[in-house]
């Protein structure tokens, strides 16, 4: 997933609102999830073994909510 996000900052933006509106981008666009996640290596077993834990947490959550 190779995104290359700028944002274009105008005159009287202020600093900080520039690179907090940037962060919030990059975390929705999945790429802060990314980086931690290519920091180290993980087995390919690793990775199915918590892409099933997740699905389980996900349908157990669904579960939850189909019940109230």
């Amino acid at each position: 997933m190779a995104n290359n996000y700028t944002y274009k900052v105008r005159k009287k933006d202020n600093i900080d609102r520039v690179v907090k509106r940037f962060i919030k981008k990059c975390k929705k666009l999945g790429i802060i999830d990314e980086i931690k996640e290519r920091q180290y290596y993980t087995k390919p077993s690793e990775k199915r073994r918590r892409a099933k834990e997740r699905a389980i947490r996900r349908r157990k959550k669904e579960e939850r909510k189909r019940r109230k």
